[in-house]
């Protein structure tokens, strides 16, 4: 099978065509460039795109690199910062899956004749009576089927995930074992587009004017402080957030940015028990779910699954079987069967 296999640069990715070449596939590795400006971290810089072609040369497989800096920039970078400006915390590392690598590669691989498209995520494809169900890894510290949340059957044809029946460490042992240069790099932890060193404060007033706002106690109505850049104040968010005279801990609740203003409370204050989602963003990696389906929501990366009850009556929301933390607008939650909660069965952003 000739399979085009997506090579950011890290250990995970550079294992995947390995892997597949060992099982006698004809691989091409491709890298894309999706960021052009300044970079220190994620999986975006110079170095990565080196990185992938000096693998590609140890295995002797051809390497190609993919300009897709414009697309990035329209689908991820400048909803990013419109999010921000909303007062919302998008995910670009999700968005960029969606658009980019899902999509846009994809296509690209059709073009060029390709039977199949590779990645080096911690997850699983699993087919089921002839139909390909997206699962979790086999390491539940790495799992990253929760990024791709999004996909949808037809994708998931298409779609070799060749380690994600192996842990971390498993990954790395193999790189080592074979002589990839990748095997103790360490993993991408930041977003690409956002220098480590300058933080996601520097980038953003770089592309919209920051607002200042009146920090305000849920609870009393009082004003309890003041931010600086109410955008950088996530609805969920603990640190940062001065304790008040009693000690406890205080959490975002809400986000103002029109009325500049920052809601807080304490935890009791602010749990929620539904959770509203935008209805054009919803997909099913299926069949659509029905209204009064039970599921495990997940909200995070790495975040705890919760049990919740899929809801669409006026519109679509999660009924939780028990109260969390408030989640941001702009968030992803993806769906995992509760019958099997390894098999994701859709996903959707949270609206306001």
């Amino acid at each position: 099978m000739k399979v085009l296999v997506a090579m950011s640069g890290g250990v995970d990715s550079s294992v995947a065509a390995a892997l597949l070449q060992e099982s006698g596939h004809d691989v091409v590795g491709a890298t894309l460039k999706l960021w052009g400006g300044a970079s220190d971290s994620g999986c975006c810089s110079v170095a990565d795109v080196d990185d992938a072609r000096r693998v590609a040369q140890t295995l002797a497989i051809d390497h190609h690199v993919f300009n897709y800096t414009e697309e990035f920039e329209r689908h991820v970078v400048a909803p990013f910062v419109r999010g921000h400006a909303l007062g919302t915390s998008p995910n670009p590392c999700i968005e960029c899956n969606r658009h980019i690598k899902f999509d846009l590669l994809f296509e690209r691989a059709r073009r060029l004749g390709f039977d199949a498209v590779a990645t080096g995520h911690h997850a699983q494809v699993t087919w089921r009576g002839g139909t390909p169900l997206l699962t979790r890894g086999a390491d539940p510290a790495k799992d990253q089927s929760y990024v791709l949340g999004y996909l949808q059957q037809a994708q998931l044809e298409q779609l070799l995930l060749p380690i994600g029946a192996m842990t971390k460490s498993e990954v790395r042992a193999h790189a080592e074992r074979v002589g990839l240069r990748t095997w103790d790099k360490p993993d991408s932890q930041d977003v690409c587009f956002i220098e480590a060193s300058k933080g996601r404060e520097v980038f953003l007033r770089s592309r919209i004017p920051l607002t200042s706002a009146d920090v305000v106690d849920r609870e009393s109505g009082e004003v309890v402080g003041r931010t600086d850049a109410a955008e950088l104040m996530t609805v969920g968010q603990r640190r940062g957030i001065l304790p008040d005279r009693d000690g406890a801990k205080r959490f975002v609740a809400h986000v103002d940015i029109g009325a500049r203003r920052v809601e807080i409370g304490r935890l009791d204050e602010v749990m929620v028990s539904q959770l509203c989602l935008s209805p054009e963003s919803l997909t099913f990696a299926r069949e659509p779910l029905s209204d009064g389906t039970v599921v495990w929501a997940q909200w995070s990366a790495h975040g705890q699954p919760r049990q919740a009850t899929l809801r669409h009556g006026d519109g679509w929301s999660l009924e939780l079987f028990e109260p969390a933390r408030p989640v941001a607008a702009g968030q992803t939650v993806v769906f995992y069967s509760f019958r099997d909660e390894t098999v994701v069965e859709g996903a959707a952003l949270v609206s306001t």
